[in-house]
């Protein structure tokens, strides 16, 4: 996509500060149950949030990760030098059958061309009794960590937005797995705190350009750029302050 065209830096500045937390609760789901030297994939690494804390936990030489976008995956691999990274997408995973104890894709789904399809070969990779799991901003409950500035942005332009996105409604993502042929499917929602000493701190990656968000700032002539942070600013003041996100995540035996 092309708002996702941009530095890894950026990326990580900007969505960073709050999938990095994330990937803690969500690796706790994702490797619950899965036997001790384990190979994992991380599908739509990006720059390497999640597959850090898989490392951190499962070695990096067990760990193998795929991202679409060439410039992610070679800032993911330069991170982990072990690790097995590729550029390739979730619905042609370049890996046989059942070669890994637990696949996870973290802020992933909503962004697939074919989500069932990238979860079926997610599903194929697996070993049997493996795990596979996926997480998606809680969007569509208002309550994911752009929530706070799509809200103020609506006040005066209500039709922005990120529209309807696959997963990020409660149960979005169980319809999703049963698709993909796997039953059993377990849901939950993960939440993770972010807290930022002032205002320019939270508002400043809003203006590197990444996803719609990003887009949408950068979209805005002067004038309305000026009345967004004005807005945005009296929304939440110059103090320290702290955002909630919430992601529901789904997770499924092999």
């Amino acid at each position: 996509m092309a708002y996702f065209d941009v530095s890894a830096d950026s990326y990580a500045r900007f969505m960073g500060r709050f999938s990095t937390p994330l990937a803690v609760p969500f690796a706790d789901l994702g490797l619950d149950g899965v036997e001790p030297g384990s190979r994992v994939l991380d599908v739509g690494s990006g720059p390497g949030m999640l597959t850090a804390e898989l490392a951190r936990r499962c070695g990096e030489a067990q760990v193998a990760a795929v991202e679409p976008m060439e410039i992610f995956a070679e800032a993911n691999a330069a991170a982990h030098p072990e690790a097995d990274v590729r550029v390739a997408s979730a619905e042609s995973l370049p890996y046989e059958d059942g070669r890994f104890g637990a696949t996870l894709a973290q802020l992933v789904v909503h962004f697939m061309s074919d989500p069932v399809a990238g979860l079926a070969e997610m599903a194929r990779v697996t070993a049997p009794g493996g795990r596979v799991s996926a997480c998606v901003w809680d969007h569509g409950g208002d309550s994911g960590p752009l929530s706070p500035f799509w809200r103020v942005v609506k006040r005066s332009d209500p039709s922005a937005g990120e529209g309807r996105l696959p997963g990020a409604t409660e149960g979005d993502l169980t319809d999703l797995f049963t698709r993909a042929g796997m039953p059993g499917v377990a849901e939950t929602r993960l939440t993770v705190s972010v807290e930022f000493p002032n205002f320019d701190d939270w508002w400043e990656p809003f203006t590197y350009g990444v996803g719609p968000a990003g887009a949408y700032v950068t979209g805005l002539d002067d004038g309305g750029r000026e009345r967004l942070v004005a807005a945005l600013r009296e929304e939440h003041g110059d103090a320290p302050f702290t955002i909630d996100a919430s992601a529901w995540a789904a997770t499924a035996l092999r």
